[in-house]
């Protein structure tokens, strides 16, 4: 999978989810999935990353910029259904 998913942590920085390729889920699920609770994200290509990952902990990302979804509520007493994949037999 060439794409990532990014989003603001509540230090400032950006923190990067990178998908498992063939899991099953779309990028979009995994995104709703595993972004916390409330924060927007941005689906990616891996290209628009900077290549230099030395200062990774001072990339920043503009919130106006996150505008693919937001991190959905799969917590206790949540009304979203878990995304679970039936186990292969």
């Amino acid at each position: 999978m060439t794409q990532r998913i990014i989003y603001s942590s509540n230090d400032g920085s950006v923190s990067v989810i990178i998908p498992a390729p063939d899991c099953g889920l779309t990028v979009e699920q995994i995104a709703l999935k595993d972004v916390p609770f409330g924060k927007p994200f941005k689906i990616i290509d891996v290209a628009d990353l900077p290549a230099d990952r030395t200062q990774r902990n001072a990339w920043v990302v503009d919130e106006a910029d996150l505008t693919d979804g937001i991190g959905a509520d799969y917590g206790i007493g949540s009304e979203n259904p878990f995304i679970m994949l039936e186990a292969e037999q």
